[in-house]
């Protein structure tokens, strides 16, 4: 966190430099370059799965689930997008590289690869970044996986398809974790509800964000 936050101080000395004309247009080509890409996308990770249990919490806050806002919870969601984003930075890289192209036989691969082998890791780091926080961490991440994993993966076929087919099909390797964390966001809903449920084992006090 602190390498990043070293790098981000040292971008917003080089943009400053420029005119006001250009300046959104270099923050943004500079952000997404190969030297700043992975900063970039384990900031966005770390930003909007904040925002999306900031959102979660207010929307609890009003129909009475929850009293005042939990700022440790925030905290700790953070902490799991900077798993999310590492993750998913290398995972879309090495796709790339290894799948070229973008025809539908493409795509399909890509798509398929995804959803067998990269969601179901990511459904596990999450819980398991969560549990760090958590008391008894490994009987909590393993009360977790039991109970709720395949609630929550088979949601992932559901939602996760159909975006992915945009994010391999049209947009370029350096914004898919930027695509893939705004659909977690309106996602942040389902899994917060998968959480919460009483149906569900759960000793834990977290948000779930269904994020890739």
């Amino acid at each position: 966190m602190q390498a990043i936050g070293i790098t981000w101080r040292k971008l917003a000395t080089n943009i400053r430099s420029s005119s006001s004309v250009t300046r959104l247009k270099k923050a943004v080509k500079v952000s997404f370059s190969d030297k700043y890409l992975f900063y970039t996308n384990v900031t966005i990770s770390v930003t909007l799965s904040s925002v999306g249990d900031l959102l979660e919490q207010c929307y609890e806050i009003s129909v009475g689930e929850q009293e005042k806002y939990d700022f440790k919870r925030t905290m700790h969601m953070g902490f799991s997008g900077v798993a999310v984003g590492v993750l998913c930075h290398h995972w879309y890289k090495v796709l790339d590289k290894f799948i070229i192209g973008k025809t539908y036989d493409m795509v399909a691969k890509k798509l398929l690869l995804d959803q067998l082998i990269f969601s179901p890791i990511m459904i596990i780091t999450f819980f398991g970044s969560v549990a760090l926080f958590e008391e008894n961490p490994l009987q909590n991440f393993k009360e977790e996986v039991r109970s709720k994993f395949l609630t929550l993966y088979r949601a992932e076929w559901m939602v996760w398809p159909p975006a992915q087919i945009i994010n391999f099909y049209f947009l370029p390797t350096r914004y898919r974790v930027l695509y893939d964390n705004t659909i977690s966001l309106g996602y942040d809903i389902y899994t917060s509800q998968v959480k919460h449920s009483k149906g569900l084992k759960s000793s834990s006090k977290d948000k779930i964000i269904g994020t890739k």
